[in-house]
């Protein structure tokens, strides 16, 4: 079964697109830092790609190897580039910004381990899920760092907040991947096609363009 693997087609779905528009606005947010309410408008998209991708994949039955590895790297990554550049800015001490990555250092090792093991993937791909402290800690962390932004008041307590976020969702990440996966596995999208079939629909698209086109001659 070849559900575990990596494949370079799944970065052009949606999903995968999703997951890798985080980079340019990781890039884009040192650039926006003295603008305040431009910065804050990254983070919002940011964080609806977050949420859109893995809902996508899910609803869609695009949850593939390549996207749950990319999901959480994208996200780190553009986790670092904000803290790093809130450091820097001083909004935020480094006391702070470990407090806030809770989730990210305790994610970390599980990351890796799905990076290197096709086993950890296809159970993953198989029996997807969404993890709602997760999605919570993620908010929070948002929260905080939009206060820090905005030189908010209740900053320290946001960020207190996000950490317990964190712990709680790193814990649930954990346990969801080392208990035995229980439920209807999701099958392959691709299982049991050769490359003519995975085509067709692009094939079938054309041939109705093209019948379109001569009728409308």
């Amino acid at each position: 079964m070849s559900i575990g693997r990596y494949r370079g087609r799944d970065l052009i779905r949606v999903p995968g697109l999703l997951s890798l528009s985080r980079i340019p606005l990781a890039l884009a947010f040192p650039l926006a830092l003295d603008r305040p309410a431009l910065a804050f408008g990254i983070l919002i998209t940011a964080g609806l790609t977050d949420v859109l991708d893995g809902w996508y994949a899910r609803r869609f039955g695009q949850v593939t190897a390549t996207g749950s590895a990319l999901d959480p790297i994208t996200d780190k990554l553009f986790v670092l580039t904000v803290a790093i550049t809130l450091v820097v800015a001083r909004r935020l001490s480094v006391a702070d910004v470990l407090l806030l990555s809770t989730r990210e250092l305790g994610e970390l090792p599980l990351v890796l381990w799905l990076a290197l093991s096709a086993d950890a993937r296809r159970a993953r791909v198989e029996h997807p899920a969404a993890n709602v402290l997760g999605k919570t800690a993620t908010a929070l962390q948002f929260v905080a760092v939009s206060a820090a932004l905005f030189q908010a008041t209740h900053e320290k307590l946001l960020v207190d907040a996000a950490a317990l976020a964190g712990v709680a969702a790193a814990f649930t990440y954990w346990r969801r991947a080392l208990r035995p996966p229980t439920g209807r596995a999701v099958p392959d999208p691709y299982e049991g096609q050769d490359a003519r079939q995975r085509c067709l629909p692009l094939h079938f698209a054309f041939s109705k363009r093209k019948n379109d086109t001569s009728r409308a001659q």
